[in-house]
């Protein structure tokens, strides 16, 4: 019997969930939640694997396996055409206990810095 999978920890859900190119699609590609916030953090926030898989609270060779499946997802989107949805995955929304928000987007950190 294989391990459950063990929930990532996401910052906040993204603001447009489908993307479309322009014309008729034949299919969609499904990017889940997780593979997406691993995108955001590596390739926009600029955090090494190492430091994505702290945040998510996941082993590095985890966060490495999404990443690889992410990016692979997107170029194949992009290459042929398909749009593009983010939903699903096995993920948990930061609630902003944390002492440190370590990716700084999360608004219910940002929010709590202002009222200190």
């Amino acid at each position: 019997m294989p391990r459950p999978r063990k929930c990532r920890k996401v910052c906040c859900l993204p603001k447009i969930n489908e993307f479309r190119p322009m014309g008729e699609i034949q299919q969609f590609i499904t990017l889940t939640v997780d593979e997406y916030e691993t995108i955001r953090l590596i390739d926009k926030e600029g955090f090494s694997q190492e430091e994505c898989a702290k945040y998510m609270q996941v082993a590095r060779t985890t966060i490495q396996l999404v990443y690889n499946l992410a990016r692979e997802k997107i170029a194949t989107a992009l290459v042929l055409g398909y749009g593009l949805r983010i939903e699903g995955g096995t993920y948990e929304l930061c609630d902003g206990k944390e002492s440190q928000c370590n990716c700084g987007g999360c608004s219910k950190h940002r929010q709590r810095c202002k009222n200190r």
